[in-house]
């Protein structure tokens, strides 16, 4: 009785559990459907609502985190669907999901400017489904975007690179003004400096030389007078 009895326990759960999952798995079909219907309706966010509750009945939802990233790129949100189609890109082994998801990869990555990751992105989707036109144009297009954006680059690199010659160019000319003028304040520091006294000494001394130049020069025009005869005719 004893066997019996659990054996039938466990049925009975197994049972439940079938059921649950069912209706789970019913449940989980019913909200991407919902979600899919308001994302027609260009509703994202309503449409994003139901994913996310889809997501919670089944995580591992490959349609649920596909559409869940369609719905959150249309928001504009592109680096939150490029992460979430970069991790589902692996979890299925259907080559056209593997290439819609890379197509989509490739899409977000070019809405966030990386182009050179994009690219790599519709390279994968082209290996999975090489017929696909949209993914061949996208890829010619990021291609373009990329060498578009590496001229930019290299332009402002360009105008970098001559706003800091200039700035090297004026610091060295500065610097040389500087050191002429240290130089030349140098210069007069090493001249012999005359103290107040010494300066009164010797304008004292020019004076006094002047004084004796002028005494002399008195004495020889009054020697000069002296010597001149008159004649008394």
């Amino acid at each position: 009785m004893t066997t019996m009895r659990a054996i039938s326990i466990c049925l009975l759960l197994l049972i439940h559990a079938l059921i649950g999952s069912t209706l789970q798995g019913q449940n989980e079909q019913k909200l991407i459907r919902k979600g899919n219907a308001e994302y027609d309706e260009k509703l994202y966010k309503e449409a994003e609502i139901n994913y996310r509750k889809a997501l919670e009945k089944n995580k591992e939802s490959f349609k649920g985190q596909f559409n869940l990233g369609d719905a959150i790129y249309q928001q504009n949100n592109f680096g939150e669907s490029s992460r979430i189609f970069s991790s589902i890109a692996e979890k299925t082994k259907n080559k056209n999901e593997q290439a819609n998801v890379y197509h989509n990869l490739g899409n977000s990555l070019l809405q966030e400017k990386k182009y050179a990751e994009s690219i790599d992105a519709y390279k994968k989707a082209l290996l999975k489904n090489p017929k696909d036109e949209d993914t061949r144009y996208n890829l010619a297009y990021a291609q373009s975007m990329l060498r578009q954006q590496q001229q930019q680059q290299q332009q402002q690199q360009n105008k970098q690179d001559q706003k800091d010659k200039q700035q090297q160019d004026q610091q060295k000319q500065d610097q040389q003004q500087q050191d002429n003028q240290d130089q030349q304040q140098k210069k007069q520091q090493d001249k012999p400096k005359i103290s107040k006294q010494d300066a009164e000494r010797m304008l004292e001394a020019l004076k006094n030389k002047e004084r004796k130049t002028q005494e002399k020069m008195k004495k020889v025009k009054a020697a000069g007078e002296r010597t001149t005869t008159e004649i008394d005719w």
